[in-house]
Order: C-alpha cells, then structure tokens, then sequence
C-alpha cells in the first residue's frame, strides 16, 4: 500500500491547489516526443513553429516551449511576441536576429535625429538569445544549404506573435 504524502514544508499546497483540487493534467510529469510537435500554432512567413509545451497541449500555466525552423536563405516577416519574454537557444545552424536599435544619443546633440541603425546578431550553435517584450525583430537564415533550428521558451502560456510591416525602435514606455 502507498501512503499519501503527508503535508510538509515542501508540499504546503498538496494535495488541494488554493482554490481546490488540482486539474489531472497538474499531478504528473508529461513526456513529449520529438515526432509529436504541433504545428497548429501562431506562424510567421518564412518559418515554421512548433509546439512542445502549451497549456492546450500539457497544462502549463505560464510558460510555451517549442521548436522553430528556418530554411536556408530565408528571412522571417518583421514581429514581435507581445508581453512575452522569449528566451532562444541555438540547436543546429547560424540563424541572424536583426532588430532596429535607437543611435539617438541625448548627450550628443550631434547624434540628434540620427536614424535608427539595423543590428545584427550572428549566432552558432550552443548560443542564446533573449528577446524582451515587444521588440520587433525577425530572423534570418543567410545558409543556402543548411536550415535553423531553434528551441524557443516564452514567458505565456502560448505562443504570442504579432506580426509587423516593418521593424521599428521600442522605446522606453512605448509597447
């Protein structure tokens, strides 16, 4: 016979969440297999993402994990992923993040004015990236052989993408 854990330090909440039991799909582990991504989410031209961990797909509350492809020489459209933060790390490829950066500097009048300047990162397998809230940015991939795989982790429950006609500056306030 196995004993129900007992209420302690480390389980407070268990086995009732604060406003009841908790749903089945919050008392277990979930495995998801390589061969069963879904493709049934938010798109962007010029890529393909994949969804591993969603709150539709395995019950998660606050966070969306998946897998997002880009062919050789291909460019995404201009995005952003709303109020998520996205965390990006780099599996096979040498995906670009472009984004638009301000070179307005306020301590330089010379600098007033200036217009924006495009940004570039360069990245390899084994590198991350993170992407605040709101930034528009695309990727690319300049290989025209190889294609880009990433693994991409966001502060939402599911996978927020705005799609943009062009990339512009976030400034401080705006969103």
């Amino acid at each position: 016979m196995t004993s129900q854990p007992s209420r302690d330090g480390f389980h407070p909440d268990l086995p009732d969440g604060p406003s009841g039991p908790l749903p089945e799909a919050r008392t277990r582990v979930h495995h998801v297999r390589a061969d069963d991504l879904d493709a049934d989410t938010a798109q962007t031209d010029g890529m393909r993402r994949f969804a591993a961990i969603s709150g539709a797909r395995v019950g998660s509350e606050r966070m969306w994990m998946g897998q997002t492809t880009v062919a050789p020489a291909t460019a995404s459209a201009d995005h952003h992923h709303g109020d998520s933060e996205t965390a990006i790390y780099i599996v096979s490829g040498h995906p670009e993040f472009v984004f638009l950066a301000d070179t307005a500097d306020t301590a330089d009048p010379a600098k007033s004015g200036a217009e924006p300047q495009e940004v570039r990162l360069r990245t390899g397998p084994g590198d991350y990236i993170f992407v605040p809230p709101f930034v528009p940015h695309r990727e690319e991939n300049p290989d025209p052989d190889e294609e880009a795989v990433v693994v991409i982790a966001r502060s939402t429950q599911e996978a927020v993408v705005v799609n943009l006609p062009g990339l512009y500056v976030l400034r401080s306030g705006q969103e």
